[in-house]
C-alpha cells in the first residue's frame, strides 16, 4: 500500500504544477503593462508591448484552484510559489524586456530621425563658411562635445552657473525651474559614468535674423534619483550600480549671421565672444569690458533649445500674420519670440510650484495674475494645490501673430509639454501621478509699434529700456532703471495660458464676433456683404481650429485625449468593467500605453484640474477629437459606438453625438 501511494502522488500533484504554472506565464504580462513608458521626463508616448493583453487580472477558478491546492498538497504548492515569486521579482527588476526593448526601439527611432547623408553635412558647412570663412565643423563639434559634459557635471552639482554663458535665459531658466520640482519633492538626479558617444551636425536653418545648427548628440549616462539630501559622492555611488543608458538628443544653437568665429578668443577660452577681454562671469552674463551680452547670439553659438532624438522633427513652419507683423517690427523673429514663450512658461510653472504668483509680476499682465491668483487661493481655501514634478517640454511653436494698430498685437503660442502634475494636498507629499501629455496655448500682448530689442538677442529675460536682467522679486518695475514691466508696452507678456480645448473655443468666438462686426462695417460703407476677413488662427473651419489630422498622427496627442476620458470617467467616482474594458480598447487602437491609463484612473479628477464642463463648447471639441480618433480607419465600428456614446454622456452631449458621426 505505501509503495502504490507514492507511485500514485506526483499524478495527484499534476494539478497543482499546471495550475501555479499557470498562475505564474499569466502574471508576467501584469508586471509588463505596469512598467509602459513611465519613469522619464518627456517620453516618446509609443506603446511598444506586443498587443497590450493580459491587464484584465487573474480568472477566478485559477485563484480558487491554487487557495485549494495549498490546502491539499502544502508541501509541494508552498514552495512552487516561493520560487515562483523569485522568479517574478528577479523579472520586474531585472529581466522584464518590456522597457529595455522600447528604449531600444526608442534609440533606433531617434538614429533614423536624425539620419544624415555626408554630402547634407558639407553644404551646410559651405553655407556657414560664406559668411564665416574661419567656421570649421570639427572644433565646433568638440565645444558641443565638452559642454554637453560641462552641462552633465552642474546638473549633477545642482549649480547651472558654470554653463551659464553658455545657455539663452529659456533654457538657462528650464533647469533651474527643473532642479526647484526635484529639490521639492526631495529627490535629487544621481549621474555617473557620463559618455559622449558620437556628435554629429544634422541641420542648419538660417534666416535674416539667426543661424541655426542642429547637433545630434549620441551619449550613454549611468542614471538614477536619490534622496535630495544625499552628498554627491553617495549620489555617485547609487548612480554607478545601475544600468548604463544609450540615448540622442538633438542641440539647436543660434548666432546671429554676420558673427564670426574668433579662434582662441570665445567663451570656451575665457574670454568674451566680442572683444577678446578675459569673461570674468556673473549673474548679469555682461562683458565688464565692452558690454556684450555673451549669450545672446549676437557673438556666438548660444544653446537655445535641447530636443529628445526620438522627437526630432526636420520641418520650416509657416506662421499666419508674420509678414504682417513685420512690416511694423522687421526685427520681429521667431527664435526669440518663442525663447521669450518658453521662458515665460518656466516662470509660469515656477510660480505654481512655489504657489507665489508675484514671480511673474515682470512678465505677465494685470489680468493674467489675477486669474492665477484667484485660482491658486482657491485650492489654499481647500488645503489643496497644483502639483507638477518631472516637467519638460517638447516643443515651442508660434501658431499665429495679430496685429491690432489700435492696441496690443498679440502672439498664439502653442506649448506641448508633459510633467507628472495634478491636485495634491498642501504641506504634505505629492501623490502618486502618472507623466502626463499637456497641450497649451499661451497668449502674449505687446503694444503695437513696440519694437524687437536685437542687443540682447536670445538673452530675453531682459528689462527692454536699460538691458538688465530681470529679478524674481514682487516688484513689476526693473530694479535697476525703474521702467514699469509686465504691462506689455515694450515686450511680450503673458496675457493667458489655456488648456488647447478652452483656447480653442475662445478663438473661435472671437474670431465668429470679429467676422460679425466686419460684415457690418461693410454694410454701413457699402450696403453690401464682403466675406469676412482670413482667420489668422489656421482653421479656416469658422468654429475652432480643424486639428483633425494631427489628432490622428500625433502620438501625445492621442494620449493626451485619452487620459482626459480616463480622468472624466473617473470623475463619477466609479468606473464601470464596461467603461475599463472600452478605454483597454482604445489604448490598444491608439497605441498608449494602458497602465499609464490605470494610473489616470485611479488618480480620477484630481488628474485634470481643468475637467471641461459638461454640455460646455470645450467639451464639444473634445468629443470631435475623440470622434477623429475613431474614425481614423473610415468608419466606426460596434465597440467603438459605444465607446462615444459613454463619452458623450460623461460629456452631457448625447443629442449633439450622431450629427458628429455623421453616416459611419
Amino acid at each position: 500500500m505505501p509503495s502504490c501511494s507514492t507511485a500514485k502522488r506526483p499524478w495527484r500533484w499534476l494539478p497543482g504544477l499546471l495550475t501555479v504554472s499557470a498562475l505564474l506565464v499569466l502574471a508576467l504580462p501584469l508586471v509588463a503593462l505596469a512598467r509602459g513608458g513611465g519613469g522619464e521626463h518627456y517620453t516618446s508616448g509609443r506603446d511598444r508591448s506586443n498587443g497590450g493583453g493580459g491587464g484584465d487580472g487573474l480568472p477566478f477558478w485559477l485563484i480558487f484552484d491554487l487557495i485549494r491546492l495549498i490546502f491539499l498538497y502544502p508541501k509541494v504548492t508552498v514552495p512552487l510559489l516561493i520560487i515562483g515569486g523569485v522568479a517574478y521579482w528577479l523579472y520586474k527588476r531585472n529581466l522584464h524586456p518590456d522597457a529595455t526593448t522600447r528604449r531600444a526601439l526608442d534609440q533606433r527611432e531617434a538614429e533614423v530621425r536624425t539620419e544624415v547623408s555626408g554630402r547634407d553635412v558639407q553644404g551646410w558647412v559651405n553655407a556657414l563658411k560664406l559668411k564665416d570663412p574661419s567656421f570649421e565643423l570639427e572644433p565646433t563639434l568638440q565645444k558641443v562635445r565638452w559642454l554637453f559634459i560641462e552641462l552633465q557635471k552642474s546638473w549633477f552639482r545642482r549649480d547651472m552657473t558654470p554653463v551659464r554663458p553658455f545657455l539663452s535665459d529659456a533654457t538657462w531658466q528650464r533647469f533651474n525651474v527643473q532642479l526647484g520640482l526635484m529639490q521639492a519633492q526631495g529627490v535629487r538626479d544621481a549621474l555617473a559614468d557620463m559618455k559622449v558617444l558620437d556628435v554629429q551636425l544634422i541641420g542648419l536653418h538660417q534666416t535674416q535674423w539667426y543661424d541655426s545648427i542642429h547637433v545630434r548628440v549620441r551619449a550613454s549616462i549611468r542614471d538614477t534619483d536619490v534622496p535630495a539630501n544625499q552628498t554627491d559622492a553617495q549620489a555617485m555611488a547609487a548612480a554607478s550600480k545601475v544600468a548604463p543608458e544609450t540615448f540622442t538628443e538633438v542641440w539647436t544653437f543660434v548666432r546671429k549671421p554676420g558673427a564670426q568665429t574668433r579662434i582662441g578668443e570665445d567663451l570656451f577660452q575665457g574670454k568674451c565672444p566680442n572683444c577678446g577681454a578675459p569673461y570674468k562671469g556673473g549673474a548679469s552674463n555682461t562683458c565688464e569690458f565692452c558690454n556684450a551680452v555673451v549669450n545672446s547670439g549676437n557673438y556666438d553659438w548660444t544653446l537655445s533649445e535641447i530636443t529628445q532624438g526620438v522627437e526630432h522633427v526636420r520641418h520650416h513652419k509657416q506662421v499666419d500674420g508674420l509678414m504682417q507683423a513685420r512690416a511694423d517690427d522687421p526685427a520681429l523673429n521667431l527664435e526669440m519670440l518663442e525663447d521669450r514663450a518658453s521662458l515665460l512658461f518656466w516662470k509660469w510653472i515656477d510660480a505654481q510650484s512655489r504657489n507665489e504668483t508675484q514671480r511673474l509680476s515682470k512678465v505677465a499682465n494685470a489680468d493674467a495674475l489675477t486669474k492665477l491668483n484667484a485660482e491658486l487661493g482657491q485650492l489654499a481655501k481647500q488645503g489643496r494645490r497644483r502639483v507638477f514634478l518631472e516637467c519638460a517640454v517638447g516643443a515651442v511653436d508660434v501658431r499665429a501673430l495679430e496685429v491690432h494698430p489700435e492696441s496690443f498685437d498679440e502672439a498664439q503660442v502653442e506649448i506641448r509639454w508633459s510633467a507628472r502634475m495634478g491636485i495634491g494636498p498642501a504641506n504634505e507629499k505629492p501623490p502618486s501621478l502618472p507623466t502626463v501629455p499637456q497641450r497649451w496655448v499661451f497668449t502674449l500682448l505687446r503694444r503695437h509699434g513696440a519694437k524687437t530689442n536685437t542687443d540682447t538677442g536670445m538673452s530675453t529675460d531682459r528689462c527692454p529700456q536699460c538691458n538688465a536682467p530681470t529679478t524674481n522679486s514682487a516688484a513689476n518695475t526693473c530694479e535697476f532703471c525703474g521702467t514699469v514691466l509686465g504691462n506689455g508696452e515694450r515686450d511680450w507678456v503673458l496675457a493667458s495660458a489655456l488648456p488647447f480645448e478652452s483656447w480653442n473655443v475662445h478663438h473661435a468666438q472671437r474670431t465668429s464676433r470679429n467676422a460679425a462686426r466686419y460684415q457690418e462695417a461693410r454694410r454701413s460703407e457699402r450696403g453690401t456683404v464682403a466675406p469676412p476677413p482670413v482667420d489668422v488662427g489656421g482653421h479656416g473651419n469658422g468654429d475652432g481650429v480643424d486639428d483633425g489630422d494631427r489628432v490622428v498622427t500625433d502620438v501625445k496627442e492621442r494620449e493626451r485625449l485619452l487620459y482626459m476620458m480616463a480622468a472624466i470617467a473617473a470623475a463619477d467616482g466609479e468606473v464601470s468593467n464596461a467603461e475599463r474594458r472600452l478605454l483597454k480598447l482604445c489604448a490598444e487602437r491608439w497605441s498608449v500605453s494602458w497602465a499609464n491609463v490605470e494610473m489616470a484612473l485611479n488618480a480620477g479628477p484630481q488628474l485634470f484640474e481643468r475637467l471641461v464642463p459638461r454640455g460646455s463648447p470645450e467639451a464639444e471639441v473634445f468629443l470631435r477629437h475623440i470622434v477623429e480618433m475613431a474614425l481614423v480607419d473610415g468608419r466606426i465600428d460596434r465597440k467603438e459606438r459605444k465607446m462615444l456614446q459613454i463619452a458623450a454622456q460623461h460629456l452631457g452631449l448625447e443629442e449633439k453625438l450622431p450629427a458628429l458621426i455623421g453616416d459611419h
